[in-house]
Order: structure tokens, then C-alpha cells, then sequence
């Protein structure tokens, strides 16, 4: 059994206009018109990139009051109630982008977000698919259909579409990732290992990355390399729950098969500082009372 991995999901974030930010109190100049509406979406923004959902909202707002044709108030706006959790409100405003700016392709991703946290993960699939067809050289949407398709074990169309990314960026970290983790997922190890090999060369300091090389060292048969990796994930990041379990149940084993060199007391002490660190870790509880149980 492969060791545990961890995967990587898209992100999104709200869209701002390409200006220098201003704090003030701002009111809609109607003399100003374009000027103003960027500086609103630029405050508004600000806002919603700290939390401040009614102070964001007001921003937006005022922009779709003076201009409701707005394709990034609209969508910005869209986004703040979707981050609230009104996602009804969400998607009338995304295809309200949709009749101004057919083509807009950040409002498709969008409104596939939705459909997916509502789990209309078919509806889902068709509006990445729109926006990938739109957008030729889009990598966004590419990425988010493809963790849409691994979410949901759909691995060859995964797959494809992490491929359909790496052709267009051979150094998308996340893509590179997140295939890399697929083939674990799926038995494939030598390109998973080709894979990991080089995100590491791009990331050298990610300790995911090693945690999961250690995992393909483990399924290969090299349980050196696949330790030596596990303490090199420790070493970048000391608190890495999966490496410390992955190292305890690899020690766990070679303790049982009579490895002197291996204290099973070292093991318990390991897998004790996971559950100080995450008590609801049920993998950590598991082998504890494995342990407990010898």
C-alpha cells in the first residue's frame, strides 16, 4: 500500500484591474465614470482580500448600480457571495456576465465552481470545457477541470487533461504535482517518479513532494530511498503529519519482522507527536493501537 499523499486543488481569486489601490472613501463620480468604476473594483477587492464582506460588497455594488454592464464588478461581485455562501445570488450574477461578455471565460470557471460545490459535477464538466474552448492557451481552466475529473477517480480523463496543461506549461507546479500523485493513485510508479523527479528539480524545498517520492520508493521496493526521502520531508517541514506516519508504519513493519536497530519505543514516540500535533488524525490513531495491541 502506497504511503499517504497529499494533492494540490486550484484557486481562485477575485479580479482586479491593473491599478494602484486606493484606501479612501470613494464615491462614484459620474464625471469619471471608467475611472472611478476601476478604482471601486480595485477597493473592493482590497477588501474582499481581508474579509471584509459588507465593506466589499458596498464597492461592488456601487459599480453594477452606475454600471450593469461591468463584466469584472459582476464577477467580483459573484465571487464575494459565492464566498459568503450565496450561491444562488453567485450564478445570476456570473451568466448576468455572460449576456454583456459572452465569451468571458473567467465567469464560465465561475459558474462551473458553483455548479461543482452544488454537486452538479456534470454541469461542472461543460463549463470548464466551454472556457477551455474559448480560450485555447488557458491553463486556469485546464487545471480546474482536471482536479474536477481526479476529485472524482476519473483518472484517464485526469489525466489527459493535467497533460493538456503540462503541454502548454511543462512547469505548471500544480499540474505537475497533482499527476504525479495520479499515478501513485493509479499503480503507474515509473511515471510518477518521472513525474516527481522533476518537480523537485523545479521545487527542491517542497516537502509534499518528497513525502510522496517516498511513497514510490515504498511501492518499488526501495525502502531506503523511500526513508531517506521521509526524513528529507521532515527535515523541510518537521511537523508533516504523513511523512511522520509513513516513517512510523515503515518502522512499524521492520520492528515486527525482528529489526534489532528498531525500537518500537522510538516509533510510539513518533506517532505520539502526530497526535499531539492533529488528536483527530485517524491515521495516527490506527497505528497507535496497532502498537498498543503488540
Amino acid at each position: 500500500m502506497a504511503g499517504h499523499c497529499r494533492k494540490r486543488t486550484s484557486s481562485r481569486c477575485a479580479h482586479r484591474k491593473d491599478r494602484p489601490e486606493n484606501s479612501s472613501a470613494l464615491r462614484f463620480d459620474a464625471g469619471k465614470t471608467r475611472e472611478t468604476a476601476d478604482e471601486l473594483v480595485n477597493l473592493g477587492f482590497s477588501y474582499l482580500a481581508r474579509e471584509r464582506w459588507r465593506e466589499a460588497e458596498k464597492c461592488f455594488s456601487t459599480v453594477v448600480d452606475f454600471e450593469p454592464r461591468n463584466p469584472e464588478a459582476l464577477n467580483n461581485l459573484g465571487y464575494l457571495y459565492e464566498k459568503m455562501g450565496r450561491l444562488a445570488s453567485a450564478r445570476a450574477l456570473y451568466h448576468q456576465v455572460l449576456t454583456v461578455d459572452p465569451g468571458n471565460s473567467e465567469a464560465m470557471i465561475n459558474i462551473a465552481h458553483v455548479l461543482e460545490i452544488e454537486g452538479d459535477y456534470f454541469g461542472a464538466i461543460r463549463q470548464y470545457k466551454k472556457a477551455a474552448a474559448l480560450d485555447p492557451g488557458g491553463l486556469h481552466c485546464r487545471f480546474c477541470l482536471a482536479v474536477l475529473y481526479d476529485r472524482h477517480d476519473m483518472y484517464d480523463e485526469a489525466e489527459q487533461a493535467y497533460r493538456s496543461v503540462l503541454r502548454r506549461d511543462p512547469s505548471h507546479r500544480k499540474a505537475l504535482f497533482n499527476l504525479g500523485n495520479l499515478f501513485i493513485a493509479t499503480g503507474k510508479y515509473s511515471e510518477a517518479h518521472t513525474v516527481l523527479e522533476h518537480f523537485i528539480e523545479l521545487e527542491p524545498d517542497d516537502s509534499d513532494a518528497w513525502n510522496n517520492m517516498g511513497a514510490v520508493y515504498e511501492e518499488t521496493g526501495d525502502i531506503d530511498k523511500a526513508i531517506d526521502a521521509w526524513k528529507k520531508s521532515l527535515e523541510l517541514n518537521p511537523f508533516h503529519e504523513e511523512a511522520h506516519i509513513n516513517l512510523a508504519r515503515t518502522h512499524y513493519l521492520h520492528w515486527k519482522a525482528g529489526r534489532p536497530e528498531i525500537l518500537k519505543e522510538t516509533i510510539l514516540s513518533r506517532v505520539g507527536f502526530v497526535l499531539s500535533l492533529h488528536p483527530d488524525s485517524s491515521k495516527a490513531k490506527r497505528l497507535w493501537k496497532e502498537l498498543q495491541g503488540t
